[in-house]
């Protein structure tokens, strides 16, 4: 018979990922990364620039939004509005550099259940996380797995903070690729499943799937939106699944960061 179970399992990526994603995530972290505690390396970068990406749905989420991102030379101020998310879920989102600095075709094939696309098949089109998108403390690189500091469903997003000299010359290039994670494939309303992350085999590949992706181009606005509705807290509190974000290159540093509980994938029994 097919059972669920449910167990603290701690944030440890399979080897064979982390050997993949490991390389570039590091050099990442060290020539691109954002900085803790919204503190950076204070640079002489001089650019300045105000860009906007429109989120297209990955994988059938059914989410979207829109960012915006301002550039001032080491500072740099988001806002992100996103929709059609897992409500109740913690979404990891970030910008990423490299690869083709671009987002994947909707239609690519994966290897998840049904062709569905993991982080695996799409980090050869946006590269490495050079920002992490949390509510509070630390952004770089470092904080892929700080669930607890991601925001929960849809809303919007809003945060300043500081970056290297080289990460805001990527993003005024318009090499920055926002993505935003975490799909409810089966509409089960948590994420579970049969198949496997691939970044760790005992968390559900819908944890760290990617749901939406947009690429940073110039923006014909003068200025950010200002206001909005506020954004999830982050809060881990009453979810099963508060430990299954797993995500990117670069994320090794903070894979021992703890454990949480989550529902494991159904087992034979």
């Amino acid at each position: 018979m097919r059972t669920t179970k449910t167990r603290t399992v701690p944030l440890l990526a399979a080897t064979a990922m982390l050997a993949l994603l490991s390389a570039p995530g590091a050099a990442m972290a060290e020539g691109h990364g954002g900085h803790g505690d919204d503190e950076g390396t204070h640079g002489s970068a001089t650019a300045s620039a105000t860009l906007e990406a429109h989120l297209i749905e990955l994988n059938d989420s059914g989410a979207s939004g829109t960012a915006w991102v301002a550039v001032d030379g080491n500072e740099v101020s988001v806002t992100l509005e996103t929709a059609g998310l897992l409500d109740g879920a913690p979404h990891a989102q970030h910008i990423h550099v490299g690869g083709k600095n671009q987002c994947p075709d909707p239609d690519k094939q994966g290897n998840g259940a049904d062709g569905a696309l993991q982080v695996s098949d799409a980090h050869e089109d946006y590269g490495d996380i050079v920002s992490s998108l949390t509510t509070d403390g630390d952004t770089s690189p470092d904080s892929g797995l700080a669930v607890e500091r991601f925001p929960v469903g849809s809303g919007t997003y809003e945060r300043t903070f500081e970056v290297s000299d080289q990460v805001a010359a990527d993003i005024v290039d318009g090499k920055g690729v926002v993505v935003v994670h975490g799909v409810d494939h089966d509409g089960s309303g948590t994420y579970d499943g049969d198949v496997a992350s691939d970044l760790d085999p005992n968390l559900p590949s819908e944890a760290t799937d990617p749901a939406a992706c947009g690429e940073l181009v110039a923006s014909q606005m003068d200025a950010m939106p200002q206001g909005g509705v506020e954004t999830g807290d982050g809060s881990t509190s009453g979810l099963e699944h508060a430990g299954a974000i797993a995500l990117g290159a670069g994320l090794m540093a903070a894979a021992g960061a703890g454990a949480f509980a989550l529902r494991r994938r159904p087992a034979q029994k």
